[in-house]
């Protein structure tokens, strides 16, 4: 029996779920597959649906879980939209709605970004949010109030 994921603080989206044995699955429109239903992936989700039905970014121009090298190592950007120019807009780090956000976390969405060059970061554990624009000449970031719309 499936169970209800909690609410978030972002808009509800149409979601189909099963389950794979003991496993609650959910489909993500993006990979075009189903992937097991962590907390981390609820989030990953609604964040997903909340920039393509809210702030109108291309369904298409979204990678959820982009692969990249950091220092060497193989890691994964939970989500990365891209400019009209192709180039990394924005960088996501989504955590569980269990965990509370931090300095470490901002830190490691920085480190990913530090490969991708994106102008924005955001960081999300579905309940906060917190988006910076960064100055790569300047290497500084600001705090913005809100995201920003596609476009």
């Amino acid at each position: 029996m499936l169970q209800p994921p909690p609410s978030l603080n972002l808009p509800p989206f149409d979601s189909r779920m099963m389950a794979e044995g003991a496993v609650q699955m959910i489909f993500d429109v993006f990979r075009k597959k189903y992937v097991a239903l962590t907390p981390e992936e609820w989030v990953r989700q609604h964040f997903a649906h909340y920039l393509v039905n809210h702030l109108h970014y291309p369904k298409a121009w979204l990678k959820i879980e982009c692969a990249l090298a950091v220092n060497g190592q193989k890691k994964r950007a939970d989500i990365v939209a891209f400019g009209k120019d192709t180039q990394p807009f924005l960088v996501v780090e989504c955590k569980s709605y269990e965990v509370k956000l931090s300095e470490r976390t901002f830190q490691q969405s920085a480190l990913y970004n530090h490969t991708l060059q994106a102008p924005y970061l955001a960081i999300t554990n579905g309940l906060r949010h917190y988006c910076c624009r960064i100055d790569q000449q300047q290497q500084r970031f600001e705090f913005q109030s809100r995201l920003p719309t596609y476009g």
